[in-house]
């Protein structure tokens, strides 16, 4: 009778109770690229073990290091073994409690229906969503300093599953103080793409973290199918008229290079911008004798700085009067957009949503192929 009640036992002890080997990374098994149309910064690979490996390459502008993140599903962390020092950070996914740093994270994360996972974010008076906002004033996301000089101590009691990092280097010495009290940090390169689409693109490289590919797929489909078809309209047009940008600050006028994400909304727009042969990828600073030789004439102005009036132009510089533009009243700008704490929601949304900015630009310039368009970003000065 003992030894028919031991059997169970001796069963399980050799059998079932058999603590099952770990599987070593990396597998075997082949990696699956997903496709990464347009962003040049990150790309997205899934091994046969389910793990997913993302590559950073452009953490900031002209970065000289790349960032490797491995993206386990939680319920296989006690099972798969990972080489830690190939990677630079390794996280569970799906994740639900994060800390985000930038406002152009903002929109993906309510796009993908994961804004309740952000509990800390820092300078949040610079939020613009509404929906975002309400969670800021119940509480629910809580206010952590500034970017650069992160409160720390706030962060380690949230203990944030990850934190989507922005950073203009890697000399950024709260990131490696959270990073030693083993909180992984994720650098977003969004901001250093320089094409419209591209930037819209991250949105595949936040998704991930919350399982949500498939979601990001269709809702970055739509939008570059929504660019594209309005694009295509727009190099239709009968005139391609002249457009002026930017404004002065402190005796130096600073517009789009030619290269930059701005100047591509022009091109894209079928506008003819005077610098767009400059190979800048970032903003030109010029004086106002230049601008006024090859801008003085331009049909269009916008993106006037700050300004959202002429009366406020008028006041701050005589030489805008010189312009043709703004004789003619055809200024506009993105600085009347605003959300309830003053943010600008074209910094916070428009590079997420670039088929809103362009739609904007081609009803401005080219009023007769979207007539309908009701401006969302950009509107006339007062």
């Amino acid at each position: 009778m003992r030894f028919t009640l031991l059997l169970p036992f001796i069963f399980c002890l050799f059998f079932s109770c058999k603590e099952k080997p770990k599987e070593t990374f990396p597998s075997t098994l082949e990696t699956k690229t997903i496709a990464i149309e347009y962003a040049k910064g990150f790309t997205v690979e899934k091994t046969g073990s389910g793990i997913t490996i993302i590559n950073v390459s452009s953490p900031w502008p002209n970065a000289q290091t790349s960032y490797k993140y491995a993206l386990v599903p939680k319920e296989k962390l006690a099972t798969i073994t990972l080489n830690k020092e190939e990677f630079d950070a390794i996280i569970g996914v799906p994740v639900h409690n994060i800390v985000s740093t930038s406002t152009t994270h903002i929109p993906t994360l309510e796009a993908l229906g994961v804004i309740d996972a952000l509990k800390g974010f820092p300078d949040t008076q610079y939020i613009s969503s509404k929906k975002t906002r309400e969670l800021i004033v119940a509480g629910k996301i809580k206010e952590l300093g500034n970017n650069e000089s992160i409160n720390t101590e706030m962060v380690i009691e949230l203990n944030p599953e990850v934190i989507i990092g922005f950073s203009i280097n890697n000399q950024n010495k709260a990131y490696e103080t959270l990073q030693r009290s083993n909180i992984p940090v994720v650098y977003n390169g969004d901001w250093t793409e320089e094409t419209p689409l591209g930037k819209a693109e991250w949105i595949k490289f936040i998704a991930p973290f919350f399982q949500k590919e498939e979601l990001a797929d269709s809702i970055f489909r739509e939008i570059a199918d929504s660019y594209n078809h309005v694009k295509t309209l727009a190099q239709n047009a009968e005139n391609k008229p002249e457009v002026l940008s930017g404004a002065l600050y402190k005796d130096v006028w600073y517009l789009p290079g030619g290269n930059s994400w701005a100047a591509m909304f022009l091109k894209d727009a079928n506008t003819s911008y005077p610098w767009s042969n400059t190979k800048q990828t970032g903003s030109l600073n010029l004086s106002i004798e230049s601008v006024l030789e090859k801008g003085i004439d331009a049909e269009y102005w916008i993106s006037p700085s700050q300004f959202t009036s002429y009366q406020e132009m008028k006041e701050a510089n005589q030489h805008y009067l010189n312009f043709k533009a703004f004789q003619n009243k055809k200024v506009y700008t993105f600085a009347k957009t605003k959300g309830a704490t003053g943010g600008l929601l074209y910094f916070e949304l428009g590079p997420n949503r670039p088929d809103l900015i362009l739609k904007d630009l081609i009803h401005i310039f080219h009023p007769e192929i979207l007539p309908q368009h009701e401006l969302f970003f950009f509107k006339p000065l007062n």
